[in-house]
């Protein structure tokens, strides 16, 4: 199974921010951070905003911030809504259909791989921020620190 890259960028963003839990950060900044598309990852930021998995705080000074805890985002959640359907296969236009048992079989995997996310949280993955800003120090990608 692949997710999309949309998929990729929303769990990108989001652990970022759990990172910087409280503060304000860019769109350029965690583009800048995974060395991603910041005109994609802007739609990304948007969808997830709609949502309430990232709180938008705009103006002069603003930026992006998880909407809610960490520990009360649910990767299998999350994953249902960033990816759109989950037909691994066109099984409806195939001619073997009625007497092929892959459907099932692929259903059942599916539902295994998101019983495995629905078992961890966005806290879960990133369990200790120091760790993410400690990489991204180390990288180049200027972690901004806080100030003030």
């Amino acid at each position: 199974m692949k997710l999309t890259l949309f998929t990729d960028y929303a769990m990108r963003a989001l652990l970022y921010l759990a990172g910087r839990p409280g503060r304000l950060s860019s769109i350029a900044e965690v583009a800048q951070a995974y060395d991603i598309s910041q005109n994609h990852l802007m739609k990304v930021v948007n969808d997830l905003a709609r949502a309430g998995y990232i709180e938008s705080v705009r103006g002069r000074g603003g930026g992006i911030r998880l909407g809610r805890n960490a520990a009360d985002i649910n990767l299998g959640e999350l994953v249902r809504h960033t990816e759109g359907g989950f037909d691994l296969v066109d099984c409806g236009n195939c001619i073997a259909a009625p007497a092929c048992k892959l459907t099932g079989v692929l259903k059942e995997a599916l539902g295994a791989f998101l019983a495995v996310l629905d078992r961890y949280s966005l806290a879960d993955l990133a369990a200790d921020p120091g760790q993410f800003e400690a990489i991204f120090d180390s990288s180049g990608a200027g972690w901004p620190r806080a100030t003030g």
